[in-house]
């Protein structure tokens, strides 16, 4: 059983399949982990001001994409914990489920071509890295 189920968004379309697929394979005891990552690779090269400015749309971005899925897991009937962290998102993902405890990885993925690019990079990374289960959904 997955007690602990992580949910890792980015604030776009499709988060309700992957949640569909979560709630799915969660018992009703379980905890449904939403993490957001701020990727600070978007804002290296700006000047500290801009850094500051797009890194605070990037917070609150997170703040609402964490809000909106654990809103809907907690109407699922499962509790929600959220958590922002700032990096590059596949190694904070796989970081975050080590740290947590986190039982199965349950992401979107979103492949342009099926032939050449089965998962987008961060799922094809996280799938790589994780010592834990990853349930990948396609978003495409």
């Amino acid at each position: 059983m997955y007690d602990d189920i992580l949910i890792p968004t980015d604030g776009g379309e499709g988060f309700g399949a992957v949640l569909d697929r979560a709630v799915e394979i969660a018992p009703d005891e379980a905890t449904v982990h939403v993490l957001y990552v701020v990727d600070d690779r978007a804002f290296l090269t700006l000047d500290d001001e801009m850094k500051s400015e797009v890194l605070e749309d990037l917070q609150a971005e997170g703040t609402d994409a964490v809000g909106t899925v654990a809103d809907e897991v907690e109407a699922a009937g499962l509790d929600a914990v959220t958590a922002i962290r700032r990096g590059t998102p596949a190694d904070e993902i796989v970081a975050y489920a080590e740290q947590e405890g986190v039982d199965v990885v349950t992401m979107g993925t979103r492949g342009d071509d099926y032939t050449q690019n089965i998962l987008g990079s961060t799922a094809e990374k996280v799938v790589a890295d994780a010592s834990i289960p990853v349930l990948t959904v396609d978003l495409s």
